[in-house]
C-alpha cells in the first residue's frame, strides 16, 4: 500500500511539474494524438475530452481517445505524454495486439472480483454467513484475478508507452532533448503505477493464500 501511494503521488508531482513546461511546437495533445493516429493510418477513433486530471484513457468499445481537459487543450510536455501514451492504446487496437484485448476480455472478472474483495469481509463480519476458511478462499481467488488482471496490464502499459515515444520522434512534435526527457520522465512515472498496482494485488493474493496452504500442511 505504502509503494502504491508514493506511485500515485510521484507521478502526479512529475505531471504537474512538466504541465508547466510548455512544448517548442505549441501543439495540443488532442492535436498531437490526432497527427499519430494519422500518421499509423488509425483514422476511426473520436478524440474527446472530459473534465478532471489524470482521468485519461482509450475506450476501446467505443472507439474514442478521452483526454482529461488540461491534456486535450493543453501545450504542455506532460500534455503531449499523457495523449501519446492513448494513442498508442488506439494503435495497438487498431494491429490487434495480443494483451490489450486479453485485458479487454478480462475486464467484466476483474470488476466483479473487485466487488467480491471489497464487500465480502464486511458480509462476513456482520452476518457472519461465511465461515474464516471459506471467506479466505474467495478473498484469495478474488485478488488471485485482480493480481492477473494488473500483470497483463503491465505489458499493454510498457507498449502503449513504446509507440507514444516512437511516434513523438518520428512525427517531429518534439525538437529538443529536453522535451525528450520530459516524456520519458512522465512516461516513467505513470508505467510505475502500474507495476505498484501489480506488487500491492499479489502481495494482498499472498497474503490470503499462504494461511490456505500453510492450514493444509498442519492437517
Amino acid at each position: 500500500m505504502a509503494l502504491s501511494l508514493w506511485a500515485s503521488f510521484r507521478v502526479k508531482r512529475i505531471y504537474r511539474r512538466y504541465a508547466g513546461e510548455p512544448s517548442i511546437s505549441g501543439m495540443s495533445g488532442a492535436e498531437a494524438a490526432r497527427r499519430i493516429l494519422a500518421d499509423e493510418g488509425v483514422t476511426d477513433v473520436a478524440i474527446e475530452s472530459q473534465p478532471g486530471e489524470l482521468n485519461d484513457h482509450y475506450d476501446p468499445m467505443h472507439r474514442r481517445l478521452v483526454l482529461s481537459e488540461g491534456n486535450y487543450h493543453g501545450t504542455s510536455i506532460a500534455a503531449l505524454a499523457v495523449s501519446a501514451h492513448e494513442a498508442g492504446h488506439a494503435i495497438q487496437h487498431a494491429r490487434a495486439y495480443l494483451p490489450l484485448h486479453f485485458r479487454m476480455a478480462a475486464v467484466g472478472a476483474t470488476t466483479f472480483a473487485s466487488q467480491i474483495v471489497m464487500w465480502l469481509p464486511l458480509i462476513g463480519i456482520v452476518t457472519g454467513f461465511v465461515n474464516t476458511t471459506t471467506g479466505i478462499l474467495i478473498m484469495a481467488c478474488g485478488w488471485g484475478v485482480i493480481m492477473l488482471f494488473n500483470l497483463i496490464t503491465l505489458p499493454v502499459e510498457f507498449d502503449a508507452s513504446n509507440r507514444a515515444r516512437l511516434a513523438l520522434a518520428n512525427s517531429g512534435i518534439l525538437s529538443t532533448t529536453t522535451e525528450t526527457s520530459g516524456i520519458n520522465r512522465v512516461l516513467n512515472a505513470a508505467a510505475l503505477t502500474y507495476v505498484a498496482a501489480f506488487i500491492t494485488s499479489l502481495g494482498y493474493f499472498l497474503w490470503h493464500l499462504i494461511p490456505l496452504i500453510m492450514g493444509r500442511r498442519e492437517e
